[in-house]
């Protein structure tokens, strides 16, 4: 079956789909993106693409940043994804990367006077990880990037050599994945999903000024947590502090909701899913499958 993606304002087939090798973005990382989960539904026979709306509000906001004029609105945006889906008619777990980069042959670092281009591409996704034995990670020795220098709130592509250097050297270890500092020396994130603890019943996350990406999961989380009852809390956390926890797990579009069983080799809990975590877990999944009425307004059906 021929599978397509949308470059330059038509729908083309995947291997078709070109660049030419000085577009500026390939040189210099000037290109900003999402990562959007679309969801099967067996008993539907319909992908629900999760929270996309807030995807691309997100993508808006960083181009604003990298001196980006949209080509497209928002509505727009969601009509292309979903036209795209629908061509490429998958029944089965997809991951949809929408990206906007500055697309000029042009040599230099310079953002202004030169063009910005989309590119969207699909492709069928499960689970990154085993969620029922849960993760061992480490705390890396690379801090995350600041604000000040390439801000963690935009996701900007070249600053995921940062998330390259701590993923790949935490595993070079013999670790899953990493928690990550900020300058200041606070917990950050993990290399590419937020964190989240819980202690004596309580979910505790980083601040928005951690440099962390205000991740549209962890902003889920944060919501389905409150309507379970669960207080809520955002705040420092120090490095310290994460081998007390009683439960700590990740979030994100790629990790979804993912417990975090050891530390540096220290045991959280009992080694295993957490309670208050495999609540959150199981509404989670049924959420993003569109199966709770009251969330239905985050799931977008393709049809």
């Amino acid at each position: 079956m021929k599978e397509y993606v949308f470059l330059d304002g038509e729908y083309i087939e995947a291997d078709k789909a070109t660049i030419p090798v000085r577009t500026h973005a390939f040189l210099y990382g000037t290109g900003v993106f999402e990562g959007i989960r679309g969801y099967y539904n067996k008993d539907d026979d319909t992908v629900y693409v999760f929270r996309m709306k807030e995807h691309y509000e997100r993508l808006l906001r960083s181009a604003k940043v990298m001196w980006m004029e949209s080509p497209y609105t928002l509505e727009e945006y969601q009509q292309i994804t979903i036209d795209l889906l629908k061509k490429n008619n998958y029944h089965q777990n997809v991951y949809i990367r929408p990206s906007l980069y500055k697309s000029s042959i042009k040599v230099g670092p310079s953002l202004t006077d030169n063009k910005d281009s989309f590119l969207l591409f699909t492709t069928p996704l499960n689970d990154y990880y085993d969620a029922d034995k849960g993760l061992k990670v480490c705390v890396s020795n690379w801090r995350r990037n600041s604000d000040n220098a390439i801000p963690p709130s935009v996701k900007v592509t070249g600053a995921y050599a940062n998330a390259s250097l701590i993923k790949t050297d935490a595993h070079a270890s013999g670790f899953d994945d990493a928690i990550v500092l900020n300058e200041q020396g606070y917990v950050s994130e993990g290399s590419a999903m937020n964190l989240c603890f819980i202690q004596n019943g309580k979910l505790i996350t980083t601040n928005t000024t951690d440099d962390i990406l205000v991740g549209v999961t962890r902003n889920t989380v944060l919501e389905l947590a409150k309507d379970l009852g669960i207080e809520t809390v955002e705040r420092n956390v120090n490095r310290s502090e994460v081998y007390t926890f009683d439960e700590v797990f990740c979030c994100g579009t790629g990790a979804q909701i993912m417990p975090i069983i050891s530390i540096d080799h220290r045991t959280i809990g009992d080694g295993a899913t957490g309670k208050i975590t495999k609540i959150i877990q199981n509404l989670y999944y049924d959420v993003v499958k569109g199966n709770v009425p009251k969330y239905s307004h985050w799931c977008t059906p393709v049809k």
